[in-house]
């Protein structure tokens, strides 16, 4: 398999990855984003009434999640990530039609749902197709740079709401939010999709993984194992919920695949958690509430950053990433502990690590993954990573009223100091490069 060199991409990839990032950018342009807790305060909602809706939305995501990854395998991806921001839009337009609690309950139903239909199957296209074009090796990268693009749409709902809202009110805000998922959908008709069998998988380096000495011991029950070559991507005769099974059997028989699924999970759940408490741990640090924005636009910037950083972040051995994840928990605690805005410039690095790790991480998942369930097995890592956020946020919520919020948020980002140290303990002797890209052969 020839690997497609990334300083001139040909126009497949090129046509991939611009259809991607456009996808990405726009399903994050969502003027509500910033708004909708205080359309809901706006409507007469108890603080009590909202977080209830914040656990509708969570439960919505993990119900979804893992059905719409076996939808995912068995039926067209594009269809799924055309679907996804309708589903939203349709959530979006019942908040500002209908402002009441039950439509703000279906909303985030719909919502929810919409987000499920686009974990796994985004992450499964794209690698498909880029191993199809001989360029699985910019996976990472590429990866990261959607994200990135999705940071940016987020960054200018937020610049964008609050003129928007004081122009047209709730109801223009709401429309400009429905346009933004129907030109979502409208892009995603341009994702290529061919799953018909070409070459096999070649085996792919991973994060924190090692290769193995020729004439090794084959590995033990809980040791890491090297790559096995993958199925190609093609529809296979597995109907959904047989489809569904092979997923959930593959993550439980096979430790590696388990190990990498267990890691996305928590490397993306702790911070995509205490993103949530950013807010209020920028007032703790005795800044005016307008100054708050400004505070969280530096973390944003520094997600960003992250996310560009992917291909770097592609030659780190295992002991680099272990490394990765301790600066993320060293920097958080700190930057939280430090009770003073100047903080938040250490929990701007610790969020861009954290954005790399997570990356990182996803591609690892995703060299591990064999057979025609990548869609399922990815959106297992996606229930998973749900799961964990609803876990932190009741143990920081106990934290935090024992303690105050810098100490709750110091103790949950201890959590990457445990990984990093449990990869670190299970590292071979042998440093392969974290990048997928290093070991796909010209």
């Amino acid at each position: 398999m020839t690997r497609i060199d990334s300083r001139v991409p040909e126009p497949a990839v090129r046509r991939l990855t611009a259809t991607l990032y456009g996808y990405s950018f726009l399903s994050d342009l969502v003027l509500l984003y910033p708004l909708y807790v205080v359309l809901f305060a706006d409507t007469g909602l108890s603080v009590g009434q909202i977080a209830s809706l914040f656990v509708i939305w969570s439960a919505a995501g993990i119900l979804f999640e893992v059905p719409s990854g076996a939808w995912a395998d068995v039926l067209s991806r594009r269809l799924l990530l055309c679907l996804a921001p309708l589903a939203a839009a349709a959530g979006f337009a019942l908040w500002v039609l209908l402002p009441s609690y039950p439509a703000f309950a279906v909303g985030f139903l719909l919502w929810g749902a919409g987000g499920a239909l686009v974990s796994g199957a985004l992450e499964a296209l794209v690698w498909t197709e880029l191993d199809r074009l001989g360029a699985v090796g910019r996976y990472a990268r590429v990866l990261g740079r959607a994200r990135t693009a999705g940071v940016l749409g987020v960054v200018v709902s937020g610049v964008l709401a609050g003129p928007v809202l004081a122009v047209g009110g709730y109801p223009v805000v709401g429309a400009a939010s429905v346009l933004a998922c129907l030109l979502a959908t409208i892009v995603a008709t341009r994702f290529p999709e061919h799953r018909t069998p070409t070459a096999a998988a070649v085996p792919v380096a991973e994060p924190a993984m090692a290769a193995r000495p020729v004439g090794a011991a084959p590995p033990g029950p809980h040791e890491p194992d090297t790559v096995a070559p993958a199925s190609p991507d093609d529809d296979g005769d597995l109907g959904w919920w047989d489809t569904l099974r092979a997923g959930v059997s593959q993550v439980r028989t096979r430790p590696p695949v388990r190990a990498a699924v267990l890691l996305v999970a928590v490397v993306a759940a702790d911070w995509g958690a205490l993103d949530e408490y950013t807010p209020l741990l920028a007032l703790d640090t005795g800044v005016d509430a307008r100054a708050v924005p400004l505070l969280l636009l530096l973390l944003w910037a520094g997600v960003t950053v992250g996310g560009l950083l992917a291909p770097a972040g592609e030659r780190l051995g295992s002991r680099g990433y272990a490394a990765l994840l301790g600066l993320v928990g060293v920097a958080l605690a700190a930057g939280a502990l430090l009770r003073h805005p100047a903080g938040f410039v250490l929990l701007a690095v610790a969020f861009g690590a954290a954005q790399l790790a997570t990356v990182l991480a996803d591609a690892r998942l995703q060299a591990r993954i064999t057979g025609t369930t990548r869609a399922t097995v990815t959106s297992l890592a996606g229930m998973a990573t749900d799961v964990l956020i609803i876990v932190t946020y009741a143990g920081y919520g106990l934290l935090a009223t024992a303690a105050g919020n810098a100490v709750a948020f110091a103790l949950t980002a201890g959590a990457y100091l445990v990984v990093a140290l449990v990869l670190l303990t299970h590292r071979r002797r042998t440093a392969v490069p974290v990048g997928v890209a290093a070991a796909v052969p010209d």
